[in-house]
């Protein structure tokens, strides 16, 4: 008997990522973006809008994914408006995505659940 496990994004760990990796070819981009669906391509990288009932829960929830994005060692970009926080993953290093940035996309979502 043969047993095939699948690790979910959020049970993997980001692997440093160094200049000359190559970015993720469109086919594996597709299959990852399946496993965190509320994300989306936004000029090249995984963006997400979230909205918040005031700042001071937008503020909560950027400190919340500053702890993930300190343990996994890869830091999304943030933008805050009032209640609304826009996020953006790629990997800087290689100029294009990597499975970095769905690891860390799916811990922020799960933060969220």
């Amino acid at each position: 008997m043969i047993f095939i496990f699948i690790m979910h994004l959020t049970q993997k760990k980001c692997v440093p990522c160094e200049a000359g990796t190559p970015p993720l070819e469109e086919t594996k981009i597709n299959e990852l973006l399946k496993e965190i669906p509320t994300w989306q391509l936004k000029d090249g990288h995984l963006y997400k809008k979230f909205k918040f009932k005031n700042f001071v829960e937008s503020i909560k929830f950027i400190n919340s994914v500053a702890g993930i994005a300190e343990q996994e060692g890869h830091h999304p970009d943030f933008c805050v408006h009032y209640n609304k926080v826009e996020a953006e993953l790629w990997t800087h290093a290689i100029n294009g995505l990597s499975e970095n940035d769905f690891i860390v996309a799916a811990k922020i979502d799960k933060i969220l659940n």
